[in-house]
């Protein structure tokens, strides 16, 4: 059974850092994109950022030059550094991993961003 497990998250003031981290566990044959989503409270679930198993990566535009996205293949794991954090970074982050041809989802860490 495939699990991705997310730690990181936590309470931070506008302008601080967190680095979020994924590790993928389980029978793994092959990972592909990986990446991580946030949801905020009554919005939508959104792209932050997301790393090809090649190292191409795409940023949301409210994230780039503060966000930084990679992935240890060794270990499969993605983290993702977010400095001058912002409240309106606020939400849910989840993990996603597309590994062994199918869709994967972690449990969600919570950021919270004061002012």
């Amino acid at each position: 059974q495939v699990q991705l497990v997310e730690s990181g998250g936590g309470l931070v003031q506008a302008g601080g850092s967190l680095r979020l981290s994924c590790a993928a566990s389980g029978t793994i044959f092959s990972i592909n994109a990986m990446g991580w989503y946030r949801q905020a409270p009554g919005k939508q679930r959104e792209l932050v950022a997301s790393i090809t198993s090649g190292g191409s990566i795409n940023y949301r535009d409210s994230v780039k030059g503060r966000f930084t996205i990679s992935r240890d293949n060794a270990k499969s794991t993605v983290y993702l550094q977010m400095n001058s954090l912002k409240p309106e970074d606020t939400g849910v982050y989840y993990c996603n991993a597309f590994l062994n041809w199918s869709d994967y989802w972690g449990q969600g860490t919570q950021v919270t961003v004061s002012s």
